[in-house]
């Protein structure tokens, strides 16, 4: 435990840059989720067929093999077009921008599903008499598909948020000074590798404990009159 404490500021800001991951990555998630989700149940066939393709991609392919492709292939790709085209010049892209990308893209088709499924759960009816009335389309999804998917996504928003923190450890493959890559580091120094891994099996534990009690403490504020039967 003295290397532990010795080290803490090393663990502290691993733990920083964990945090900060993944909440970028599920707004960048969030985002693919809504609009892989439009598209699927827009009526333009060839947004259905791409949004169909992108989550077929992505149960088919491992997040780490993502990742590395993203980290490794598309800095060069970027770098290619913008030599080709001359609309940009040399763009790096650091390991905390593709970790970020890739686990946003891969939990995105996650939340395509959450979010598609969550739409269809409200009444048709409650929509089509919100256009009646006199609702825009802007005005229909603010006040009544919103507040309504989020009550019915939001168990398994939870479970994809829960999946999403500890997906983060993957980049410490890719080098980015993570909780992971930074306690790899400090039990290798001091040659007590299991012991600092302990102590990230502790953090991650509490990241997630305090991250499912405050949404289900959200699920039960949007549940609040609602008869479960």
């Amino acid at each position: 435990m003295e290397s532990i404490w010795e080290y803490r500021s090393l663990l502290l800001s691993g733990t920083a840059v964990t945090i900060q991951l993944a909440l970028a990555s599920l707004a960048l998630s969030v985002l693919f989720g809504l609009i892989g989700a439009a598209a699927k149940l827009s009526a333009n066939r060839i947004g259905r067929r791409a949004a169909n393709a992108y989550t077929t991609l992505i149960r088919g392919v491992p997040d780490l093999v993502l990742m590395m492709l993203l980290f490794y292939g598309g800095q060069q790709i970027v770098n290619d077009l913008g030599s080709v085209t001359g609309l940009w010049g040399y763009i790096e892209i650091n390991q905390f921008t593709a970790g970020v990308g890739s686990i946003g893209f891969v939990f995105g088709a996650y939340m395509t599903e959450t979010f598609r499924g969550a739409i269809l759960a409200i009444p048709r009816g409650q929509i089509e008499a919100g256009v009646s009335v006199g609702m825009t389309p802007l005005t229909v999804f603010r006040r009544i598909t919103w507040p309504q998917m989020i009550r019915h996504a939001l168990p398994s928003f939870t479970n994809n948020w829960l999946v999403l923190i500890k997906a983060t450890a993957l980049v410490s493959v890719i080098g980015l000074h993570d909780l992971v890559w930074n306690a790899s580091t400090a039990g290798r120094s001091v040659r007590e590798p299991f012991t600092f891994m302990f102590a990230v099996f502790i953090i991650y534990l509490l990241l997630t404990a305090c991250s499912d009690v405050g949404l289900r403490w959200l699920e039960r504020r949007y549940n609040v009159g609602i008869d479960r039967g």
